[in-house]
């Protein structure tokens, strides 16, 4: 590929880091696992170590496609702003002129989502976000990830960008259906709402929805004739991003609106969605080989970099 068109082209990318948490101890959150003393001795040596190893995931997104790392790279499972800016500062992404949006969410375990993006080619121009409100067996409130919502240029063009991470599986898939169904509802009630306020606006929705596309919280609460999910394809041919009881499931996915395929709507147009799997990303033997080679397993360090495969999209510039 000529450099001319690889400089065309620009990657939009999704990564749950899967729990990079600082090392100090949040007396307002269950973190106290992650600090030196906790039960999983998370000291500056390891997190310094996770800090190099998703960095270097990060700078390398799409580097056979386009000239630049990721433009804007949506986040799930850091604890807060300090984590992003340790990620943005860091020598493997400091000469990229990235910089982050984050607001800290209720989730009682103290993990958020983010945005990162590099200025050269997307300029913020409002964020906000919105509360997932959600009610245990009890009836008591079960705090969760808010819904972060970016209003941007992305080389002059206007996109909203929403980054998500739905309510997990830990009690069923089944039993907690619902919870992600509430969070679809959400996100395409956003959807809606900025299609009264302005005229055909373009959305990229990102995120660990811990549900495939074929679920119903997707497919049939989230996906309208104005989205496509181009992790659909590559959900159908077996491919995953993280494995449960050795099977792959594709939770992490990016939507975008339609428009992206017409030249005539859009300035960039969808070439091509990856799931970033390199062999160094997955471990390399025993049980749990192929399977993505995370930072512990139960409670046991193994120095990975997360239990997620990052994805990506690449688009191409309208010249």
């Amino acid at each position: 590929m000529t450099s001319n068109r690889r400089r065309n082209r620009y990657t939009v990318a999704f990564y749950n880091v899967e729990n990079l948490f600082d090392t100090v101890d949040n007396p307002n959150t269950y973190d106290n696992d992650f600090t030196p003393n906790g039960k999983l001795k998370w000291g500056k040596k390891k997190y310094h170590h996770k800090l190099r190893k998703i960095t270097s995931v990060i700078s390398q997104l799409g580097n056979n496609q386009s000239a630049y790392p990721p433009v804007i790279i949506g986040l799930v499972e850091v604890e807060n702003a300090m984590v992003v800016n340790d990620l943005v500062k860091h020598k493997n992404l400091s000469k990229f002129n990235y910089d982050y949006v984050h607001y800290d969410s209720p989730d009682e375990r103290g993990i958020d989502v983010a945005l990162m993006y590099n200025q050269d080619f997307f300029e913020v121009i409002s964020s906000e976000t919105y509360p997932l409100l959600l009610t245990d067996d009890r009836g008591e409130v079960d705090y969760t990830r808010d819904l972060l919502v970016v209003k941007g240029m992305f080389n002059d063009e206007l996109v909203h960008v929403l980054v998500n991470h739905w309510p997990s599986r830990r009690e069923g898939e089944t039993e907690s259906e619902k919870n992600r169904i509430k969070a679809a509802q959400l996100t395409r009630s956003i959807i809606d709402k900025i299609k009264k306020e302005e005229k055909a606006p373009k959305f990229i929705v990102m995120g660990d929805f811990n549900d495939d596309p074929t679920n119903k919280s997707i497919k049939e609460y989230l996906i309208s004739d104005d989205l496509y999910n181009p992790m659909k394809p590559l959900y159908e041919r077996g491919l995953g991003t993280t494995t449960h009881y050795k099977k792959w499931h594709l939770f992490d996915q990016i939507m975008f609106s339609k428009a992206f395929f017409n030249v005539n709507e859009s300035k960039h147009s969808f070439l091509n969605a990856k799931i970033y799997n390199k062999d160094w990303l997955k471990i390399y033997k025993g049980k749990y080989k192929g399977s993505p080679f995370r930072t512990f397993i139960g409670p046991f360090y193994k120095g990975g970099f997360s239990d997620h495969f990052p994805i990506y999209v690449t688009f191409e510039k309208e010249i």
